[in-house]
């Protein structure tokens, strides 16, 4: 019987969750991208020494990288055309074979110039005070035309008449933004149009069912993986909004956003680093100083190279906060955890964990819903005696430093979630497993 197992960031996105995808693909046969966009930065990192390589992947889902396994990207992804086949192309100059094996949804509302022109402009216009942090790719505003039901998807590219005329409409509208409102350049009608439709024939022959090819698969035996971007604290719903992300990055969309029903959705791993980061703008209750010398915080951004993959800016980082993922726990359903970046914690001697709040005089035990409460938010801490020995490359619990074994059997005990498994480095095979979730029982 096939098993499927959804893959959700619980934290500000950044987690680790490629290298776990990548991992968990030897026991799945297809793996499933199902929101967001090529603002996902998905680093692997397979083999030793001089056969070592690194892939960076923005749309392909990271089961690309391993042989024999499907990718699906669902109805629920913003797709940049031009930026996926860019993608394939150095993917397969690297040797990989993504073409035959990689499925794109007609549904995915297309990122479109004036998309990425309007994202641009629109944090131009807030301010540095007021900045979203966005990764300026036109991800929101294409979330956007697609609630409003002006979106132009990917099946509109395989008819040119139809897809001009639609063109000319919501070109009208957005140009009249960016001009009279937002101080920007319009948007040319004959270039985007010819920019969009010569991408079409490159990209048909990858456009099929995705909600029918992911029955088949199931109904054939084969186990799938849903790969979500971003997480769950920049969920559009759940998150810290306004800072947010213009998707649902929680476990539900992962049948939303590919056209499966619940019931095949059989086990939800949630990745969590041992330490807490975020990008961009918004509250961090745990947050540290990251910029001076011999600080646990700097130690966080420099060895665990804390810069985003997308953005190249730096992300903030903090303590673990426990109180942030009970919600995250609640809103997933999470079956079990993967604690990534163990490693970097390595050497320090006393560690925090964020157990609750003051906020307002009272005390509370879970991130409150948005940002303006979760900026009042002191954090109540709970020390934790460090650890001196390496933790790099370990993959058996009991191998552990005991400190980093306590570490983690008290994030267990103070979020309510089991441990599953443990990274302990980027490599692909430096993971410790407890409970494997595609051998768990249904």
């Amino acid at each position: 019987m096939a098993k499927n197992v959804v893959v959700i960031g619980t934290q500000w996105g950044d987690e680790g969750k490629g290298k776990i995808v990548d991992w968990l693909t030897d026991h799945a046969q297809g793996v499933v991208r199902f929101q967001g966009g090529h603002n996902a930065g998905h680093t692997l990192v397979v083999g030793q020494g001089s056969a070592q390589r690194v892939y960076k992947l923005n749309l392909v889902p990271s089961g690309i990288v391993r042989t024999g396994v499907n990718c699906y990207i669902g109805n629920g992804v913003v797709l940049d055309a031009g930026h996926l086949l860019k993608e394939i192309k150095e993917l397969e100059d690297g040797g990989l074979q993504v073409k035959n094996r990689l499925k794109v949804s007609p549904g995915c509302p297309l990122i479109l110039d004036y998309h990425v022109r309007l994202d641009v402009a629109r944090e131009l216009k807030r301010g540095a005070d007021k900045k979203i942090g966005t990764t300026g790719k036109g991800i929101g505003p294409t979330y956007e035309d697609k609630v409003a039901r002006r979106a132009l998807r990917l099946y509109d590219l395989f008819y040119p008449d139809q897809f001009g005329e639609k063109l000319k409409d919501v070109l009208d509208y957005h140009n009249f933004v960016l001009t009279k409102y937002l101080g920007a350049e319009a948007v040319d009608f004959n270039q985007q149009l010819d920019s969009a439709l010569a991408k079409a024939e490159h990209i048909r022959p990858m456009v099929a069912d995705i909600s029918a090819a992911l029955y088949e698969a199931n109904a054939a035996g084969q186990n799938l993986l849903f790969e979500g971007a971003q997480g769950t604290l920049l969920d559009v719903d759940h998150g810290t909004y306004p800072y947010v992300t213009s998707s649902n990055c929680v476990s539900g969309q992962a049948s939303a956003g590919t056209g499966v029903g619940p019931s095949m959705l059989h086990y939800v791993l949630g990745i969590t680093k041992a330490y807490t980061t975020r990008v961009g703008g918004g509250p961090f209750p745990s947050e540290l100083d990251i910029e001076s010398d011999n600080c646990p915080g700097n130690q966080m951004s420099v060895k665990g190279q804390e810069i985003g993959t997308v953005t190249k800016r730096k992300r903030r980082c903090g303590w673990f906060d426990a109180a942030a993922l009970r919600r995250s726990a609640r809103i997933n359903g999470l079956s079990g955890l993967c604690i990534t970046k163990l490693d970097v914690l390595d050497g320090i001697s006393e560690l925090q964990i964020c157990t609750g709040y003051e906020l307002d005089g009272k005390v509370v035990d879970m991130l409150p819903v948005g940002a303006d409460d979760v900026a009042r938010c002191k954090p109540i801490y709970e020390t934790i005696e460090g650890w001196t020995d390496s933790t790099v490359g370990v993959t058996q619990f009991d191998k552990l430093p005991i400190n980093a074994r306590l570490y983690l059997q008290r994030i267990e005990h103070v979020t309510g979630v089991p441990i599953h498994m443990v990274s302990t480095s980027p490599d692909r095979d430096h993971t410790i497993l407890m409970h494997h979730p595609f051998l768990a029982p249904l």
